[in-house]
């Protein structure tokens, strides 16, 4: 009997003795601090290769354009590498979201519904959607486009801009949409649509390589801003183009691109 309570003691002995050395050890741990967000190093970006003159091809197949342009000079004053990837402007958002492209920078309008998915940069253009018929066409405004049939990029601004004028949508005889509005174009200048609606920057760009081809009306389907897009959650980065873009504004850099694709200053300052 004696033998077996000593054994009962020592082992008792051990088990608080084991229990006094743990307590402190958890109450001791510190929590783990959060990671640091990682520096911004590289930005891929997402846009339409035939988009001009925003993004598109050259004759050497190479990526030219505004906003390549504005881009590429951001990501050098900001020290980080750039990547244009090519897309389906029409899937833009679940490319963003899926993490497959960083930034949406081509001509993408912010709009209060795509605020929603988005974190936009500042404003750094206004853009119009204009209307573009056939020369010689007896379309002279919007009233004429009853009972036409209408052509736009999918996915595109236009496409939005017309169906809030609803009472004038609702009266096209069809509304024809295109993988990219050189298409559209074609299509129009074959006569199988009667009117183009288009982003300002590219129509007129587009238009004036066949200015006997076109006209482009007075009125239009409202004006809008340009920005680049981002993943919500992805601050830091937005934040870090804005400066640059900021300050390209200032010392003219910004003025400089514009000119070179557009004739002249189309920033919003």
């Amino acid at each position: 009997m004696k033998k077996r309570t000593l054994l009962a003691t020592v082992a008792l002995t051990a088990l608080l003795a084991a229990c006094g050395k743990n307590e402190p050890a958890s109450t001791a741990a510190a929590p783990e601090a959060a990671p640091a967000p990682a520096a911004v190093t590289k930005l891929v970006v997402g846009l339409d290769d035939n988009f001009p003159p925003m993004g598109f091809r050259d004759e050497k197949n190479e990526l030219v354009g505004f906003d390549i342009d504005m881009a590429k000079e951001v990501a050098k004053r900001a020290n980080i590498e750039v990547e244009f990837k090519p897309i389906d402007w029409n899937a833009k958002e679940a490319e963003l979201l899926g993490k497959r492209v960083d930034a949406l920078w081509n001509g993408l309008t912010i709009l209060e519904e795509r605020k929603e998915k988005i974190l936009f940069s500042d404003p750094y253009m206004v853009n119009k959607q204009i209307i573009i018929v056939k020369a010689g066409s007896d379309i002279k405004g919007k009233p004429d486009m009853a009972g036409k049939t209408v052509g736009a990029q999918e996915g595109s601004s236009a496409v939005t801009a017309m169906a809030k004028d609803k009472e004038l949508s609702d009266k096209f005889k069809e509304t024809k949409l295109f993988g990219d509005n050189i298409a559209a174009l074609m299509d129009l200048e074959a006569g199988r649509l009667d009117v183009v609606v288009v982003d300002e920057v590219v129509g007129r760009y587009l238009v004036n390589k066949k200015p006997d081809n076109y006209t482009v009306l007075a009125d239009d389907f409202g004006t809008e801003d340009y920005g680049v897009g981002f993943r919500k959650d992805d601050e830091a980065t937005r934040n870090k183009v804005n400066d640059v873009i900021a300050e390209m504004k200032k010392d003219g850099k910004a003025a400089e691109i514009a000119k070179k694709w557009f004739g002249a200053d189309v920033i919003k300052h």
